[in-house]
């Protein structure tokens, strides 16, 4: 410690420094939590509290699931926590029941990783993480209500999680009444014969295990397996025989959410390939329509709400059914009114019917280019699905130059021309996306006109184009696609669109195919369901067993929750990444004790085998709002009462919901609508008053930092990077600096520990709340941190004698100059703490510190007690020592905020600037409320704008009341 440190030291033995912030943070913590200071007492329950409290009006304030890495915490991580932490205390002091706490989202890849590499059991180092990461958010001083917190993977929790699995599993949509209902009611339709058996009505499929009857059955008649495929069928949850995302440089496969725009695994960047496996897939697709709509009524950024409607994919279409021998081709089209102008059609590779069709050989007269250069249209088509099989779906949607494809050799007939058109299988058409079969209309959508110029494939003209490009496509240089011209060339005996606009004959064309029974209208969605298996080991255990027959049955609830078993290797099998003729092997199948048991499920003791899959790391976090509301209930999913108290629809939330949750834009889709489909059927069930899971979203920026890159691109610590002449070097070699994120592998993370170890946690959280608007990102100066530093060591020198220790406000009087700033500042910090606009609240709060700073004269108690107030939400440490010594008893967290006097927050006067041509003659002090004509009044009478106007003529006078008035002479 440098001499001159030490001497100040001696001198104010009681300022405001890192070691005094230190004792002061630590031992608040502590009163804290034995005083139990942030309980939000519930209305009834084990966690019921104060009635006075809870009549008041609540809010439910939440983050965002940390999930608890290895590597700790980093000033980035803390921004959401610290903000979500100061509205909270904000509401607590203008008269809220406050629900403000945090949990822990522990399942998933992360730890399992980390376990196979180390040879740690998942639970030991996710549990050690958890402990560690509750250290350093403890040190920030966050008002959580501890009693509330969880891990998803504590039995207690997860117990839960199954339970809702099971209540899906045990429910059907029912289209008719537009809501989920239990399976049950679906088996008394069946049985009564309300509903006929699939397979009993015409167009519908018949069940694998029922295909094979002649006569479809009545559900009496159906064996137990094959009532068990039916339900299946209509299940919200059920298994199936599908293509999935299989990854095997992870062991597992993937939602499509999952996957990156590169065809690669979110995590791990490893490659993925389409494979058919049977897997739990959710029915989300059920709630396509109620996802979308509700959207209007929930306070999300707009940018957000967009996501989810482009995810979720709404367009409204026509199916039309297109004849081939004996079978038929549906496809979904957007623009039924271009029928005319199908040309030729286009299978997904995947596709079912391709194997039915393809004839032996090429018919006469088959264009070269379409064999592909293959004798018969059977090796054709086989070689192109194994040269598709090997694309993702994002590198075959991509608008790759050569358009590649091959003829199957059959040819569709053009319901509404009767013409013979060519059925192709190309791989830009997917199975996952309407039927997996397309209709092109090359003349008027850019891919087929692409893919028909490489084949040598006819257009036809049918929209009549607004240019001068005419209606012959031969001569153009790409599709002409418009809503807003005529329809043309498309008629025949029966119907005719030509003349009509769009939208016209889009109806009268769907009112035609529905009248021919070759098609209809209908609604068509991006959304697919939600794949929710995975093949590993560190998740929920499905509670689902199955008999010998293959049939899967649920669990009771009285054997939940089913607990993930020991195993000896918890690795999952993982392949050669870019080998795709592989198959998952699942860490829990080894464990044969367990997999194989016998169960009496109510009808006698009989053998089965439990799911060997685990449910998705989404699947705990899809509802860990509900169990913050009734931690400890072991005989319930939460408490109706308490549900609606917290949660229920109110006034401007007509779906109920959070009131505030903060967290990163990049779960836009995938946490919160699972979140939001969960939320939807345990509400259609009764379980919860609340049919969407957030009502508030806000969605904060992040924190960067500087990455420094050596000649190689490795990134070197940033703390060692010195700058010289503009340039940047580490260990005598000039690096490269580059704004990015901030994380240990980029040896550029600052942990909160070091900035509270060197300035307090009061002075991290000012600056983490002052470096910019919170939604907004912005980079990490740890240089900079300094400044928040000061203006708290400010804020204790106006109030304490650094020599002494001793309080040294006064009991007079503040003047009328500090009113007004006092009052100004309460004002407009209470305004920005409930917008969340802190780094102004902290900008106001220094503007009134620095006004008491520069007067000079002892602080007068009651302008002191209402600034320690306003700094409390921010800095909480400091005030609520601040408060006691200021010589009161009780906590500051529950006192009420300040309230601004509206006399003192309007200006007296305002200075009003009078310009002649453009240049300022003369400034007037005015009265706020001063109108344009008595500005204008007084401005003309003034003397120096006499005299600058020398007797001329005036043209206009411009007033601007309170602030302007501009002259224009003759």
């Amino acid at each position: 410690m440098s001499e001159t440190n030490s001497a100040a030291e001696a001198a104010a033995p009681h300022r405001y420094t890192a070691a005094m912030a230190a004792d002061i943070e630590a031992r608040w913590q502590d009163f804290w939590d034995a005083e139990g200071t942030y309980e939000a007492p519930n209305p009834s329950g084990d966690l019921a509290g104060d009635p006075a409290v809870v009549a008041r009006p609540k809010k439910f304030i939440m983050d965002m699931f940390p999930y608890p890495s290895g590597a700790g915490l980093h000033v980035g991580h803390p921004l959401g926590y610290i903000a979500t932490d100061v509205y909270a205390r904000h509401q607590r002091m203008t008269g809220h029941n406050v629900l403000h706490t945090l949990g822990f989202d522990a399942f998933g890849l992360p730890a399992e990783q980390y376990a196979v590499q180390t040879g740690t059991h998942p639970r030991v180092s996710t549990e050690a993480n958890i402990e560690n990461m509750k250290v350093q958010l403890r040190r920030l001083g966050l008002g959580h209500d501890k009693r509330r917190s969880f891990a998803t993977i504590d039995p207690d929790y997860y117990k839960w999680t199954q339970w809702i699995f099971l209540q899906i599993f045990n429910s059907w949509y029912d289209e008719e009444a537009k809501k989920a209902r239990p399976i049950a009611d679906l088996v008394a339709q069946f049985e009564s014969g309300e509903r006929a058996v699939p397979g009993s009505v015409p167009g519908s499929t018949l069940p694998l295990r029922l295909a094979a009857r002649e006569v479809p059955p009545s559900w009496s008649e159906l064996t137990a397996a094959e009532r068990a495929d039916v339900l299946s069928g209509y299940r919200l949850a059920y298994a199936s025989d599908a293509p999935v995302n299989w990854c095997p440089g992870l062991g597992t496969v993937l939602a499509n959410e999952e996957v990156t725009a590169d065809g690669r695994s979110e995590r791990g960047n490893y490659p993925v390939f389409k494979a058919k496996l049977r897997q739990w897939n959710m029915r989300i697709t059920a709630y396509a329509d109620r996802l979308l709509d509700d959207l209007d009524a929930l306070d999300w950024p707009e940018a957000i709400k967009l996501q989810q409607r482009n995810w979720i994919g709404r367009s409204e279409g026509a199916r039309v059914d297109f004849a081939v021998g004996d079978d038929a081709i549906t496809v979904f089209t957007t623009r039924p009114d271009t029928l005319f102008g199908a040309t030729y059609m286009v299978l997904a590779p995947e596709h079912e019917l391709v194997g039915k069709i393809v004839p032996e050989a090429w018919p006469a007269g088959t264009h070269a280019l379409w064999t592909g250069g293959h004798a018969t249209p059977a090796l054709a088509v086989d070689a192109y699905r194994k040269q598709a099989a090997a694309k993702s779906d994002v590198e075959r949607q991509a608008e790759a130059k050569e358009k590649t494809g091959v003829f199957t050799g059959a040819y569709a007939t053009n319901p509404v021309s009767g013409e013979q058109v060519p059925v192709f299988i190309a791989d830009y058409v997917l199975m996952g996306y309407g039927t997996g079969a397309i209709m092109a209309v090359p003349a008027h959508d850019s891919r087929d006109f692409a893919f028909a110029r490489a084949f040598d494939l006819p257009m036809r003209c049918v929209v009549q184009p607004s240019d001068e490009r005419g209606t012959d496509p031969s001569t153009w240089d790409d599709a002409f696609d418009s809503y807003d011209a005529k329809i043309v060339n498309s008629s025949n005996d029966d119907v005719s669109l030509d003349g009509l606009g769009v939208v016209e004959a889009k109806a009268r064309i769907t009112e035609w195919l529905s009248e021919k029974g070759i098609g209809e209208g209908t609604v068509n969605f991006r959304l697919r369901d939600w794949l929710f298996s995975r093949q590993r080991y560190w998740g929920e255990p499905f509670p689902i067993v199955y008999d010998e027959d293959g049939v899967a049955h649920a669990l009771p609830e009285s054997m939940l929750p089913l607990e993930l078993p020991e195993v000896d290797d918890y690795s999952p099998r993982t392949f050669d990444p870019d080998d795709a003729d592989t198959q998952p092997e699942t860490p829990l199948s080894r464990n044969e004790d367990w997999v194989n048991v016998t169960l009496d499920l109510g009808d006698g003791p009989k053998k089965y085998r439990r799911e060997t899959n685990t449910m998705p790391n989404w699947a705990g976090s899809c509802w860990y709002e509900l169990r913050y509301l009734d931690p400890h209930n072991d005989s319930a999913l939460v408490d109706p009462a308490i549900e609606q108290y917290w949660m229920g629809p109110r006034e401007g939330q007509p779906h109920g919901g959070v009131d505030l949750y903060v967290g990163g834009a990049e779960h836009a889709v995938l946490h919160l609508l699972y979140a939001r489909f969960w939320s939807k059927v345990l509400y259609d069930l009764g379980h919860v008053s609340s049919a969407e899971p957030f009502h508030k979203l806000y969605n904060q920026g992040m924190i960067q930092a500087f990455v420094y890159r050596d000649a190689r691109g490795i990134a070197v610590p940033a703390a060692e990077v010195e700058e010289r002449d503009g340039a940047f070097w580490y260990q005598g070699e000039k690096v490269s600096r580059v704004l990015g994120k901030m994380g240990k592998s980029l040896k550029n993370a600052v942990t909160p520990d070091e900035i509270c170890a060197e300035y307090g946690a009061d002075t991290l959280r000012l600056y983490e709340m002052a470096m910019g608007p919170l939604d907004v990102s912005r980079p990490w100066d740890t240089r900079a941190v300094v400044g928040q530093y000061r203006l708290l060591q400010r804020l204790w020198r106006n109030i304490v004698d650094e020599a002494t220790g001793e309080v040294t406000v006064v009991d007079a009087e503040p003047d009328e100059d500090t009113l007004r700033a006092l009052h100004k500042a309460i004002d407009g910090v209470s305004q920005d703490m409930a917008a969340m606009r802190f780094n102004t609240a902290i900008a106001k709060v220094t503007e009134l510190n620095n006004h008491l700073t520069k007067s000079g004269a002892p602080v007068s108690r009651s302008v002191a007690e209402r600034l320690v107030l306003l700094v409390a939400p921010l800095a909480p440490h400091i005030a609520e020592e601040l408060w006691h010594r200021l010589g009161h008893t009780d906590s500051v967290v529950h006192q009420d905020f300040p309230v601004a006097d509206p006399a003192y927050v309007v200006d007296e006067t305002v200075t009003c600037v009078v310009q002649i041509k453009g240049k300022v003659k003369a400034r007037l002090e005015v009265s706020p409320s001063i109108t344009d004509a008595e500005l204008e009044a007084l401005a003309l009478a003034d003397p120096a704008v006499v005299a600058a106007l020398g007797g001329a003529d005036i043209r206009k006078v411009i007033a601007r009341a309170p602030k302007l008035v501009n002259i224009v002479p003759a």
